[in-house]
């Protein structure tokens, strides 16, 4: 028995021995072994015509096999790029045959060798001479076979569905995966049109493209100077920071920049009414926001301000039938939709959201978590100015109002107190009366938070105020108008070509200026759209103003600069003007 175990235990060392030593004998060292080149089949021509009325037909590549010396398998990829490449790591294009890559053939339509050529940067309807090869590979070793072809181009350019922005300008910071989406316009028809636009961040030194997508290969656009779209074209920059609307048009290849200064929320549910703007501030990703004071129901609108642009050049309404999507009033009729007003019936101190990202153009209104909280509203309210009685203001549920324009100047310090002799309880404000970064607006107004104490409330600008005090939202409004001499050609019908001169305000209820003015134009004092002041006597270099009446001044004759002043009531009803040649 231990006889047979022991022969059996040889038997089965030796078989182990044996299998060893034929797999070692199939492991041939590396260089010992040979690689055939492939040898191309197809395409025999040198000239492919792309037809893009059969954007489905194929080019076919076929070739005859490589084989090993040892008979390990063997796998190909067809690769196509520039002309003399010898060097395919980065091709133009590059294909699998199937079966895992051991086919000796493959096939591509049309469509996706334009595709691929466009994006390249190849222009359309050209003739692109470039090489192609099919590379085999078995283990470590590839060997190939390369031609020259020519394949003619799409007669039309490729048009891409979608366009992201990015770059060192850009809010992605030149990470393509993260670009930005653009909003593609609908026609008057309702279809997706070629144009693209985008509400963004861009900064000054910086350069931004366009691309078809997220990744690479993509179409990628730059632009030239004179507003054109160019394929594969320079990078595009800004030579200021700030909020842009981008908008591409692929039918004519052109962009526009439009630099936005600023959003602002316009109409009947803010303090001033349609009368007043309540600036909201971007927060990023094409979103804008700011915490308004609603103190009314009624429409409203979004309105840009910018630079040489028309007042109301630039509206955001609600589409018709929507609940919050809106669409620019100047572009409705192009993409064939119905715009409103955008209703509010919401009061108090509310979170309002513009979203101009590409997939939203909408807005929100949803209450400030951060809203000061409501002070028990008194029965009577007076102002005082340097401890001198001004007067009562005007209750209206829990507001109060002065029913006039106030004239005070900087250095005066207000309080407001419920008694007449000061005895009373008082309130204040920590921020100062007139403090704004735009000063130069048209209605200039600011909310500051309304609290319980005694502290004054200072006074930084000479100005003419109306102060709004809101119990319920604990807020202190005020605003003033500033005045601007419109200037025009009335004869020639020039009203778009105006001069606005805004004037300066003197203390107190008067404004001035100095510039020079053309013989025979029109003019009239106004705060675009509230004070529009015009004359019963307008050929005279004097006299008396009427706002919301009389007629254009038409006074001076000779070309020259003039002094300007006019002086205003307190309730900006009426005034008075003069006209004085330097």
């Amino acid at each position: 028995m231990k006889t047979l175990f022991k022969n059996l235990l040889f038997l089965l060392f030796a078989s182990i021995a044996i299998v060893a030593c034929v797999t070692e004998d199939n492991l041939q060292p590396e260089g010992q072994w040979e690689l055939t080149n492939p040898s191309i089949i197809l395409p025999s021509d040198d000239l492919v015509i792309l037809d893009e009325t059969t954007p489905s037909d194929i080019i076919t590549f076929s070739w005859e096999a490589a084989t090993s010396s040892t008979d390990f398998i063997v796998t190909y990829k067809v690769v196509v790029d520039t002309l003399g490449s010898t060097n395919f790591d980065t091709p133009i294009l590059e294909l699998t045959p199937s079966n895992s890559g051991k086919a000796l053939s493959t096939s591509i339509s049309f469509e996706a060798v334009d595709e691929a050529l466009s994006f390249a940067g190849y222009p359309a309807n050209n003739d692109v001479e470039l090489t192609w090869a099919v590379v085999a590979n078995s283990i470590n070793k590839t060997s190939q076979d390369s031609n020259n072809i020519t394949i003619k181009r799409f007669e039309t350019e490729l048009i891409p569905n979608r366009l992201f922005l990015s770059g060192s300008a850009a809010e992605n910071n030149s990470n393509l995966s993260e670009s930005i989406l653009l909003r593609r316009l609908n026609d008057s028809e309702g279809t997706p049109s070629n144009i693209h636009e985008v509400y963004t961040s861009l900064k000054a030194g910086g350069t931004f493209q366009f691309y078809s997508e997220q990744s690479l290969p993509a179409l990628i656009y730059g632009g030239s100077t004179d507003g054109q779209i160019v394929k594969s074209g320079d990078p595009i920059s800004v030579t200021e920071d700030g909020q842009y609307r981008i908008r591409i048009d692929l039918d004519n290849n052109t962009y526009n920049l439009l630099k936005i200064e600023r959003w602002n929320m316009k109409g009947s549910p803010i303090i001033g009414g349609w009368g007043s703007d309540e600036p909201l501030q971007y927060i990023g990703n094409s979103v804008w926001q700011a915490s308004i004071q609603l103190v009314s129901t009624g429409g409203f609108l979004f309105r840009a301000d910018v630079n040489g642009g028309d007042y109301w050049g630039y509206l955001l309404k609600r589409i018709v039938g929507t609940a919050n999507t809106l669409i620019m009033e100047s572009d409705a009729g192009a993409q064939g939709v119905n715009f409103e007003d955008i209703p509010s019936e919401q009061l108090g101190t509310k979170l309002v959201t513009l979203d101009l990202s590409a997939n939203a153009y909408t807005y929100t209104i949803e209450t400030d978590p951060n809203a000061a909280e409501p002070i028990e509203t008194p029965n009577t309210l007076y102002l005082f100015n340097n401890s001198v009685l001004v007067g009562e203001l005007t209750k209206d549920g829990d507001v109060f109002r002065s029913d006039n324009y106030i004239a005070l100047q900087t250095g005066d310090q207000l309080t407001l107190n419920t008694a007449s002799d000061g005895s009373g309880d008082s309130f204040t404000s920590f921020e100062n009366i007139g403090a704004t970064s735009e000063p130069d607006g048209i209605n200039v107004s600011e909310s500051p938070d309304l609290l319980s104490g005694s502290d004054v409330i200072n006074v930084e600008r000479d100005q003419a105020y109306k102060l709004t005090i809101d119990f319920a939202n604990a807020k202190l409004q005020w605003n003033y108008y500033n005045v601007f001499l419109f200037h025009w050609d009335e004869i020639n019908q020039k009203w778009e070509e105006r001069n606005e001169f805004l004037m300066t305000y003197s203390h107190p209820y008067k404004f001035t200026t100095t510039v020079g003015l053309s013989g025979n134009f029109d003019m009239k004092f106004i705060s675009p759209w509230d004070n529009d002041f015009g004359s019963e006597s307008p050929t005279e270099l004097s006299g008396n103003l009427t706002n919301r009446g009389g007629s254009n001044i038409r006074n001076i004759t000779t070309d020259g600069n003039y002094q300007v002043n006019i002086e205003v009531t307190p309730d900006f009803s009426t005034g008075t003007y003069e006209f004085v040649q330097q």
